[in-house]
Protein backbone atom coordinates (compact mmCIF):
# COMPACT_ATOMS: atom_id res chain seq x y z
CA UNK A 1 0.00 0.00 0.00
CA UNK A 2 2.86 2.53 1.00
CA UNK A 3 4.39 1.60 -2.54
CA UNK A 4 0.89 2.20 -4.26
CA UNK A 5 0.64 5.86 -2.16
CA UNK A 6 4.26 6.79 -2.92
CA UNK A 7 4.18 6.11 -6.81
CA UNK A 8 0.70 7.80 -7.12
CA UNK A 9 1.91 10.78 -5.26
CA UNK A 10 5.23 10.45 -8.16
CA UNK A 11 3.37 10.37 -11.00
CA UNK A 12 0.69 13.47 -9.68
CA UNK A 13 4.01 15.44 -9.26
CA UNK A 14 4.64 14.90 -12.44
CA UNK A 15 1.65 15.03 -14.28
CA UNK A 16 1.33 18.58 -12.52
CA UNK A 17 5.13 19.87 -13.54
CA UNK A 18 4.23 18.73 -17.34
CA UNK A 19 1.02 20.54 -17.63
CA UNK A 20 3.16 23.72 -16.28
CA UNK A 21 5.94 23.19 -18.28
CA UNK A 22 4.20 24.91 -21.43
CA UNK A 23 3.63 28.24 -19.13
CA UNK A 24 7.67 28.16 -18.62
CA UNK A 25 10.34 29.61 -21.08
CA UNK A 26 11.44 26.51 -23.36
CA UNK A 27 13.74 27.99 -26.44
CA UNK A 28 15.37 31.22 -26.20
CA UNK A 29 12.27 32.90 -23.97
CA UNK A 30 9.66 31.29 -26.27
CA UNK A 31 6.64 29.32 -23.86
CA UNK A 32 5.78 26.10 -24.73
CA UNK A 33 2.56 27.54 -25.02
CA UNK A 34 3.53 29.19 -27.77
CA UNK A 35 4.54 26.04 -30.19
CA UNK A 36 1.46 24.38 -31.97
CA UNK A 37 1.08 20.61 -31.41
CA UNK A 38 0.45 20.23 -34.80
CA UNK A 39 3.49 21.68 -35.86
CA UNK A 40 5.00 19.01 -34.82
CA UNK A 41 3.51 16.66 -37.76
CA UNK A 42 3.34 19.01 -40.19
CA UNK A 43 6.53 19.57 -42.91
CA UNK A 44 6.32 23.18 -41.97
CA UNK A 45 7.75 22.03 -38.82
CA UNK A 46 8.31 24.90 -35.72
CA UNK A 47 6.86 28.14 -37.07
CA UNK A 48 6.41 32.04 -35.83
CA UNK A 49 2.55 31.02 -35.56
CA UNK A 50 1.37 31.62 -32.13
CA UNK A 51 -1.91 28.77 -31.42
CA UNK A 52 -4.93 29.07 -29.40
CA UNK A 53 -4.19 27.88 -25.86
CA UNK A 54 -5.74 24.04 -26.11
CA UNK A 55 -4.32 23.90 -29.38
CA UNK A 56 -0.46 24.35 -28.01
CA UNK A 57 1.72 21.46 -27.06
CA UNK A 58 -0.45 21.72 -23.69
CA UNK A 59 -2.61 19.38 -25.14
CA UNK A 60 -0.92 16.48 -24.78
CA UNK A 61 0.40 17.30 -21.37
CA UNK A 62 -3.56 17.55 -20.44
CA UNK A 63 -4.14 14.23 -21.86
CA UNK A 64 -1.24 12.74 -20.03
CA UNK A 65 -2.50 14.54 -16.61
CA UNK A 66 -5.47 13.11 -17.42
CA UNK A 67 -4.10 9.63 -18.04
CA UNK A 68 -1.93 9.60 -14.86
CA UNK A 69 -5.38 10.68 -12.64
CA UNK A 70 -7.18 7.22 -13.85
CA UNK A 71 -4.11 5.45 -13.55
CA UNK A 72 -3.87 6.43 -9.65
CA UNK A 73 -7.82 5.97 -9.68
CA UNK A 74 -7.59 2.64 -10.87
CA UNK A 75 -3.67 1.47 -9.37
CA UNK A 76 -2.62 0.33 -13.17
CA UNK A 77 1.21 0.60 -13.72
CA UNK A 78 0.72 0.48 -17.30
CA UNK A 79 -1.52 3.61 -17.43
CA UNK A 80 1.05 5.70 -15.28
CA UNK A 81 3.85 4.33 -17.73
CA UNK A 82 2.04 5.24 -20.56
CA UNK A 83 1.56 8.73 -19.28
CA UNK A 84 5.26 9.83 -18.87
CA UNK A 85 5.43 7.87 -22.48
CA UNK A 86 3.52 10.35 -23.98
CA UNK A 87 4.78 13.54 -22.20
CA UNK A 88 8.66 12.23 -22.63
CA UNK A 89 7.59 12.06 -26.48
CA UNK A 90 6.22 14.67 -27.51
CA UNK A 91 8.93 17.22 -25.55
CA UNK A 92 11.58 14.88 -27.32
CA UNK A 93 9.39 15.01 -30.67
CA UNK A 94 9.77 18.90 -30.13
CA UNK A 95 12.97 18.85 -29.45
CA UNK A 96 13.71 17.11 -32.70
CA UNK A 97 11.36 19.47 -34.75
CA UNK A 98 13.09 22.66 -32.89
CA UNK A 99 16.49 21.31 -33.59
CA UNK A 100 15.40 21.06 -37.87
CA UNK A 101 14.33 24.22 -37.55
CA UNK A 102 17.14 26.05 -35.79
CA UNK A 103 20.27 23.88 -37.20
CA UNK A 104 20.72 23.09 -33.51
CA UNK A 105 20.18 23.50 -29.99
CA UNK A 106 21.88 24.82 -27.59
CA UNK A 107 21.67 25.96 -23.48
CA UNK A 108 22.30 29.07 -22.84
CA UNK A 109 22.00 31.91 -20.35
CA UNK A 110 19.85 35.24 -20.28
CA UNK A 111 17.01 33.50 -22.48
CA UNK A 112 19.02 32.43 -24.90
CA UNK A 113 18.92 28.17 -25.73
CA UNK A 114 16.99 25.92 -23.27
CA UNK A 115 14.53 27.20 -20.96
CA UNK A 116 13.52 25.66 -17.77
CA UNK A 117 9.70 24.65 -19.49
CA UNK A 118 11.81 21.83 -21.58
CA UNK A 119 13.56 20.35 -18.54
CA UNK A 120 10.05 20.37 -16.38
CA UNK A 121 8.95 18.54 -18.91
CA UNK A 122 11.74 16.01 -19.40
CA UNK A 123 11.97 15.87 -15.53
CA UNK A 124 7.93 15.66 -15.33
CA UNK A 125 8.12 12.52 -17.93
CA UNK A 126 10.71 10.54 -15.99
CA UNK A 127 9.12 11.02 -12.43
CA UNK A 128 5.97 9.93 -13.71
CA UNK A 129 7.87 6.89 -15.16
CA UNK A 130 9.59 6.59 -11.75
CA UNK A 131 5.88 6.51 -10.04
CA UNK A 132 4.90 3.48 -12.30
CA UNK A 133 8.05 1.71 -11.59
CA UNK A 134 7.51 2.18 -7.86
CA UNK A 135 3.78 0.92 -8.11
CA UNK A 136 2.98 -2.51 -6.94
CA UNK A 137 -0.42 -2.30 -8.63
CA UNK A 138 -3.80 -4.06 -7.94
CA UNK A 139 -3.52 -7.35 -6.55
CA UNK A 140 -3.57 -10.25 -8.39
CA UNK A 141 -6.24 -12.53 -7.26
CA UNK A 142 -4.57 -15.94 -5.56
CA UNK A 143 -6.42 -18.79 -6.60
CA UNK A 144 -8.55 -21.14 -4.02
CA UNK A 145 -7.25 -24.18 -2.96
CA UNK A 146 -9.54 -26.83 -3.97
CA UNK A 147 -11.88 -28.31 -0.71
CA UNK A 148 -10.17 -32.29 0.19
CA UNK A 149 -12.30 -34.31 -1.81
CA UNK A 150 -13.11 -38.17 -0.89
CA UNK A 151 -10.76 -40.98 -1.52
CA UNK A 152 -11.47 -42.48 -4.76
CA UNK A 153 -13.58 -45.81 -4.98
CA UNK A 154 -11.78 -48.72 -6.21
CA UNK A 155 -12.78 -50.42 -9.63
CA UNK A 156 -15.88 -52.39 -9.20
CA UNK A 157 -17.50 -50.68 -6.39
CA UNK A 158 -15.96 -52.05 -3.29
CA UNK A 159 -13.33 -51.59 -0.99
Amino acid sequence: MLRNALGSLMGLIGAAAAVWSPFRAWYDGRHGREYGVQELFTSAGITGHTPTLLASILLPYLFAAVLTLCAVLLRSRLLMALAGLVVLGFTILWMVRQGQAVGSLSVGGAGRGIGDGLANALGAGALILLGAAVMRGRPTPRPRPLPPTAPAAPPGGYA
